[in-house]
């Protein structure tokens, strides 16, 4: 036994302080000294003890019971975390303790006896671990008594611990680290000794409902599964512990799941509920309110957002200013290094101490600066979202003028750039005072190691930052101008994009292409303006650190400072530390400055005018009052201080059930009346109030893009009976029988694939489903034909709505008698109101469109056809039953697809695509090679400096000579590396640009008509702004800073070649990192911009229709569907950025861990391996090796991120084009057509393959000269026989012959620009009367009067004082529908075609002015061929044939007369319904 105690304890004795031998120590004289041999052995038996225990606790595990989850699928608690960390950390400190003693030990005395003090202290070291550890994390899995007897053990043995070195401390008046980790081990006891209890108090309360529930729980376990599902889909960040939230733990979820499988919409968890878009916005009202009352006036909006953050602004302000200071240890810990190596330590084993205290200070930097990032970016994404959100809730309430102002393509700006800027400001915010900071602590350094030369570096930087200024002046005024072109050139291609149907009916797509093209040229020439500034910002940045350096190493010279290696590579290390902030100063100019433009902007919107009253109505019960809408000597202005106001002098009481028609002559302001009720237009004077709840019919369709269902519920909740009911009374039955999905059918932008009529009915469906007490109908009834007409207004005016208020305006005079009361409007004025026969016998204007209407109904050559044959059982085979089809709500065929994105890695496919446009690979090339000649400099600049600092026979001036000398070499090949790529930026730009142009602009219809408007507007502003600013300078930087991080990790492994045992596995590990990121991060991304698109859209049909919205108080479903869409959009960004620190954080400790074992390889090996010059350039390599591997791995996510903007653009790119614009081989004659005769044979079309024909084999002749009339129900196929003639779609079989040409033999500019059209919707563009007119600028003004009388607009247009340069807005909205209608007139007078086509052409204008139109027809295209497609059977009635069509196939084709003498005519039956519905209009 004695022999183990020697070996144990040694004859010396056991104290080290004592001279006794073990022999002589009395019972108690361990408790006097703790390092006895005594005290030490019962320590070890107390530690076996422990290990026992746990032995058995660990075999004594429970079975699992049933319906339990297992214990690694369940989350470990923040108190496990604290507990395993702070015991893991104890247990490796008495280990490292031990190992040292034993390393003492073997270097002084060469032998490992005695045992006692090191294997003490390893043993407890292991056992510590190796409890505390298994207690933390498994005590779940754990059996619960043998745990809780471990956890008491555990502390009472730390107590004993604790109390024995406190009592040593006390009696020997020192203190040890032993001792203090002794103190340590009882808090780290207590808390295992919680984690038992608590732990297994969760165990019993589980088995508590275990039993409750019986048997009953495993079998249902997910019986609320929908509740745990919408949990589980919330974000785990949530609900994340410290521990979680520091190391980003909570992302591994989703990270594994994005390694596993591609990534899909519906797998991205939701935001928290504090991140989510409306909390964000209820807290800015909060905010806002508050700040009123404080300050009265409006106060600022900066401030406001401000407050709403400052906690969290606070917060990473903390971490931002831990991390700097973590950072600013580098350069000292170095400086001490350096005098180690040179022999000259200030204690024994400082190297060891240092090289810990390098890996613990790089590891917390790591963690500080990743929170910084992190909770920066959070910031910027909750104040993107609050302002999308307010962005989008003021243009549901913008005036009539501040629409005039702000545009829709520029609101679509203000979401898709602008918000877009603000949000990244955040995350640079910071930086505007750590860069400061940071330069002041390097100062400081400076200072301590090459004294007053300080000064000389102090006005380096200074004059630096003071070149700067300027630059970044300019910067701002290029970047608003920027931001202002970019709007034009938006504006003109939206509008371009929205009327592509019409640009191509007239062939104008070239005309308008090149409109867009001089504008992007503008843009482009303020993008390389501000392109420029940032180069020569980056270059002026990146030779900074050798401005200072020469001025510092000259001062140091004249000031005859001595040069060693410490004090030198203490100062190369801080600059090379400095550099990296003081390089992203020109980013953080850059992102200061775009973000003010933008916040500018957004200001400027936000404070615009809104409409005065956001209704004019009162809810109360209706019954309650006796008129419904009273108005009083009221005025109405649309624009503000107009001299003569839109509606003068307007009087009118209605009455509940009462129906009044408003008619009158084009633009005599019939729809301004019906948007005065509604609260539109501002009130001059007067009085106005509406009682009751209103529905309104537009006179353009307003159609959301989603199903029909959608569209006729608006909101409300389906009530089955009803729906059908207004289904029936809309005739939309036989509609829905014939679409592929019924009314689950998705209808596409704007409602693009159904046709006008349909569209109209859907707008009446919307309004009857509401049940509202007031109907305002604005000319529904123009779009649909006679048959349809007469039928909604009998099932739907009177019958449906005959209890309620109907103001409907009309131009069929057929349906007046049936009014209570009949306004006849002109110029604003109500001329007078009453019922219809009064009106005819008192009002010659009244009789005059009355009359009119007769004459274009050609009554005389209906005289002979007798009365009894008409009044046929008409509303009977209307009404058939509807029988409803289950439709099956699959979307396989549906028009509008999902919208497309990549999946999986494109590798390098997008960069290629890139770099592929105009010499792309040459300037990157060039950048590239330059800046590796820029590295290469850097670092012989250092060896040299390493080499000679300490050689005697090297003079200080040859020296510091060579070492300015190569540096001004290397910086004049950084100035040619960032021109290289702001060209590669500008011509890539370009050429990426003009092909996406090229290929929109030559598109089919079939694209447009299946691609919703959203997708292309977020591709050319918010993908192309990418394009043009981020993805240069990030491609270079990218690049760059991955070639300094090769380069440093190189410095240090040639020097310290030991390093590569470590780094080389940590530099595959972070490869095999990135890759594992790369999975889940690009999916990500894409997400994030299909998601864009989602808001953007909603955005724009939002824009579109906010009357219509505001007429059926739907703003706040609106306003939570956009928030909802905005959560949508911001939970992939959420989770992409927290990925990218995700990663980061653990390429950081990879790095530290290098630097770490260098550090150790320069202390372990002898003191003369490394001259001290070598080791500080090492270090200072070392040292920034952490933030060039962030830099690197930053930019490398930051530039995959942005070229997804170009494999975005690069979808749309490449679209099949339409058959080509000139085939110069087969150009047709100048004069074709020279007849006008149109032979159509066997015709048949489909719209897409494997859909059903739509023409099944046309077959008939036009002769020249003829006009030619098209009936037949909705639906039939007439529109798309005129599409055909113009080529919109392609046949699919047959022909179409004008005067001899087969048209599908010629280029479609030559084929469309001889022809005529009045097409169905009337547009106008944004510009000019002139421009409306004759955009290409063919014509002289003289022309153009001349077409403006032919088209009863001389007046409208000489009453603007601007006459033909006066001003039409967006969609021509400050025009009425009908005066739009005689400009598209005017447009085929002045182009005076051979072929005129007129599609529905007269549909929205009164009968007066319809008859002046046909007349004009008359005269003026006497010689052509008029091909006139119709509603109103009197504009067919004096054709010389009538084509009647039906399902896509011709059913007759004749003279009107000889067709309606037919027995069984469709035509004939189509005038007698017209007909007998003027006779009951009569007879009324």
């Amino acid at each position: 036994m004695e022999d183990i105690w020697t070996l144990f304890c040694a004859e010396s004795g056991c104290s080290e302080t004592s001279g006794k031998s073990c022999g002589s120590t009395s019972t108690f004289e361990f408790l006097r000294h703790p390092s006895s041999c005594t005290n030490h052995a019962l320590i070890i038996s107390f530690d076996v003890v422990i290990l026992v225990m746990l032995l058995i606790t660990m075999v004594k595990t429970p079975s699992m019971r049933l319906g339990q989850v297992p214990a690694r699928f369940q989350g470990l608690s923040t108190l496990q975390i604290v507990s395993a960390v702070l015991n893991g950390c104890l247990g490796l400190s008495f280990s490292f303790i031990g190992v040292w003693i034993l390393e003492e030990k073997l270097r002084k005395t060469h032998t490992a006896l005695p045992l006692n003090v090191w294997f003490l202290s390893l043993f407890q070291g292991f056992t510590w671990l190796f409890v505390g550890l298994t207690v933390s994390i498994k005590v779940k899995q754990l059996s619960r008594t043998p745990v809780r007897l471990l956890s008491i053990l555990a502390t009472l043995f730390a107590g004993l611990s604790c109390v024995l070195s406190l009592f040593a401390a006390v009696l020997s008046k020192a203190m040890t680290i032993k001792m203090a980790l002794d103190v340590l081990s009882l808090p780290g006891a207590f808390l295992l000794l919680l984690c038992a209890y608590k732990s297994c108090k969760y165990e019993e309360n589980d088995e508590s409902v275990g039993v409750q529930n019986g048997l009953y729980t495993p079998l249902n376990g997910d019986a609320n599964g929908i509740d745990k599902g919408d949990r589980d889909s919330v974000t785990p960040f949530a609900n994340a512990g410290s521990f979680s939230k520091f190391s980003f733990w909570w992302l591994n979820s989703l990270m594994k799941k994005g390694r596993e499988k591609t990534l899909k919409d519906e797998d991205i968890p939701k935001l928290r509920e504090a991140d989510r878009a409306e909390s964000c916005y209820l807290m800015f009202l909060e905010q806002l309110d508050k700040h009123k009352k404080e300050d009265g006036s409006q106060p600022s909006m900066l401030k406001i957002i401000i407050s709403c953050h400052c906690k969290e602004i606070f917060l990473s302000g903390f971490f931002a200013l831990l991390k700097i200071l973590t950072l600013s240890t580098g350069p000292l810990l170095l400086n001490a290094f350096i005098l180690v190596a040179e022999g000259k330590q200030s204690f024994k084993y400082e190297g060891y101490v240092l090289a810990i205290t390098l890996f613990f200070s790089k590891s917390l930097e790591s963690i500080s600066q990743r929170q910084w990032y992190f909770r920066s970016r959070l910031i910027g994404l909750k104040v993107r979202s609050l302002l999308t959100a307010a962005i989008y809730k003021k243009q549901l309430r913008l005036s009539n003028s501040a629409r005039l102002v702000h545009s829709g393509g520029e609101i679509m700006n203000y979401v898709t750039v602008d918000a877009y800027r603000i949000g990244e400001f955040p995350f640079w915010f910071h930086q505007t005072w750590t860069t400061s900071l940071q330069l002041c602590i390097a100062l400081v350094i400076l200072f301590r190691s090459v004294g007053l030369a300080t000064i000389a570096a102090l006005v380096a930087i200074i004059l630096t930052v003071a070149c700067n200024a300027p630059l970044a002046k300019l910067q701002h005024k290029f970047q608003t101008k920027l931001m202002t072109a970019q709007d034009e050139r938006l504006k003109a291609l939206s509008e371009a994009l929205v009327n592509m149907k019409v640009l191509k009916l007239y062939a104008w797509e070239t005309h308008f292409k090149s409109v867009v093209e001089s504008l992007r040229r503008v843009e482009v020439k303020w993008l390389s303006a501000v392109q420029l500034r940032k180069a020569y910002n980056t270059f002026l940045f990146w030779s900074s650190p050798l401005l200072v350096s020469a001025a510092t190493f000259g001062a140091c010279y004249f000031l005859k400072v001595p040069l060693h290696a410490s004090n030198v590579f203490t100062f190369v290390a801080t600059l090379r530390l400095v550099q990296d902030p003081i390089r992203s100063i020109p980013d953080v100019i850059g992102v200061v400055i775009q973000a003010k433009v933008a916040f500018a902007r957004i200001v400027k919107f936000l404070e615009a005018p809104e409409l005065q009253t956001s209704r004019v109505g009162q809810k109360f019960n209706t019954g309650s009052v006796s008129k419904a809408i009273v108005i009083n000597s009221a005025n109405f202005s649309w624009e503000e201080n107009l001299s003569k106001p839109t509606l003068r002098n307007i009087n009118l009481q209605v009455s509940h059930g009462e129906k009044v028609a408003i008619c009158g002559e084009v633009g005599s302001g019939k729809s301004t009346l019906l948007a005065a009720i509604l609260g539109e237009v501002p009130k001059v004077q007067g009085n106005i109030q509406v009682y009751g709840k209103i529905a309104y019919v537009s006179q353009t369709a307003w159609i959301q893009t989603g199903t029909i269902q959608d569209n006729i519920l608006f909101g409300s909740p389906m009530d089955g009976q009803r729906y059908r009911e207004t289904l029936e009374r809309c005739s939309l039955v036989k509609d829905l029988e014939l679409l592929p999905y019924g009314d689950l059918t998705e209808i596409g932008e704007r409602g693009v694939n159904l046709s006008g009529g349909q569209k109209q009915r859907i707008q009446l469906a919307r309004a009857l489903y509401q049940n509202a007490d007031i109907y305002l109908l604005d000319d529904p009834f123009s779009a649909v034909d006679a048959q349809t007409a007469t039928s909604l207004f009998n099932e739907y005016v009177m019958e449906a709505l005959s209890d309620k208020i109907v103001l409907l305006v009309t131009h069929q005079v057929d349906f007046l008698p049936a009014f209570n009361c009949v306004l006849l409007m002109s110029d604003g004025e109500i001329l007078q109101s009453a019922p219809y026969h009064q009106l005819l016998s008192t009002s010659q204007e009244f009789q005059d469109l009355v009359n009119a209407h007769k004459e274009t109904a050609g009554s005389d050559r209906l005289a002979h056809v007798s009365h009894a044959e008409i009044r046929g059982p008409l509303m009977k085979e209307i009404k058939k039953s509807f029988t409803e089809k289950q439709f099956k709500a699959s979307r396989g065929d549906q028009l509008i697809k999902q919208e497309e994105r990549e999946i999986g890695d494109t590798g390098f496919k997008p960069y290629k695509q890139y770099l592929n446009q105009n010499k792309g690979y040459l300037y990157f090339s060039f950048a590239v090679i330059t800046h590796l000649i820029f590295v290469i400099g850097q670092i012989l600049q250092n060896s040299w400096m390493a080499a000679n600092v300490d050689d005697p026979s090297v003079s200080t001036l040859k020296l510091i000579a060579v070492y300015l000398l190569i540096g001004i070499l290397s910086t004049f090949v950084l100035l040619i590396r960032s021109l290289a790529i702001v060209f590669l930026g500008i011509e890539s730009s370009k050429s990426l640009f003009s092909q996406l142009l090229n290929s929109l602009f030559r598109s089919p219809m079939s694209f447009y008509d299946s691609t919703p408007l959203g997708r292309i507007l977020s591709r050319v502003s918010a993908d192309l702004s990418i394009v043009d600013l981020d993805v240069p300078f990030s491609l270079l930087f990218a690049c760059g800073a991955s070639m300094n991080a090769v380069a440093n990790l190189g410095v240090l492994a040639v020097i310290t070649w030991q390093v590569l045992f470590v780094s080389l596995p940590t530099v595959y590990l972070a490869f095999l990192l990135q890759r594992y990121y790369f999975a889940t991060a690009k999916e990500l991304m894409r997400i994030n911009g299909t998601t864009k698109s989602l808001v953007a859209n909603h955005l724009a049909e939002s824009v579109a229709g906010a009357i219509t919205i505001r007429a059926f108080e739907e703003e706040d479903r609106f306003f939570s569907k956009n928030l909802e869409l905005i959560d949508v959009n911001a939970s992939p960004f959420f989770n992409s950025f927290a990925a990218n620190e995700w990663l980061i954080q653990r390429l950081e400790t990879l790095s530290a861990t290098v630097l770490a074992s260098a550090a150790l390889c320069m202390v372990l090996l002898p003191p003369e391996t490394f001259s001290s010059g070598f080791i500080g350039m090492a270090l200072s390599y070392g040292l920034s090796l952490n933030m060039s591997l962030v830099f690197s791995i930053q930019n490398q996510c930051t530039i995959a991120n942005y070229i997804i903007s170009v494999e975005r653009l690069n979808q749309y790119m490449y679209n099949p084009s339409e058959a080509p614009e000139v085939i110069e081989e087969n150009r047709p004659p100048a004069s074709w057509p020279y007849v006008g005769k149109v032979e159509i044979r066997d015709l048949q079309i489909r719209y897409r393959a494997n859909s059903p024909l739509v023409l099944r084999g046309i077959s008939c002749t036009f002769a020249g000269g003829h006009k030619i009339g098209i009936v037949g129900r909705t639906g039939s196929g007439k529109t798309t026989l005129i599409g055909a003639l113009f080529r919109l779609v392609e046949p699919t079989a047959g022909k179409i012959i004008v005067d001899g040409i087969d048209i599908s033999t010629i280029g479609l500019h030559d084929l469309r620009s001889r022809f005529g059209v009045i097409p169905q919707d009337p547009t106008l563009f944004n510009g000019t009367v002139r421009f409306n007119l004759d955009p290409l600028s063919q014509h002289s003004d003289q022309q153009i009067w001349e077409v403006l009388g032919k088209c009863q607009l001389r007046e409208a247009v000489q009453e603007k004082e601007a006459g033909l340069d006066s001003l039409v807005v967006d969609d021509g909205s400050n025009w009425s529908m009908g005066q739009r209608q005689l400009f598209c007139l005017g447009r085929a007078l002045l182009r005076r075609s051979r072929i005129l086509v007129l599609d529905e052409a007269t549909a929205s204008i009164d009968n007066a002015t319809d008859m002046i139109l046909q007349k004009t027809i008359r005269t003026e295209f006497a010689e052509c061929t008029v091909i006139t497609v119709a509603h109103r059977i009197p504009t067919v009635m004096d054709c010389t044939m009538v084509l009647a069509m039906s399902d896509g196939q011709i059913v007759e084709y004749d003279e009107p007369m000889k067709l309606m003498k037919k027995e069984g005519s469709l035509f004939g039956k189509l005038v007698k319904e017209y007909w007998s519905h003027l006779q009951s209009a009569e007879s009324h």
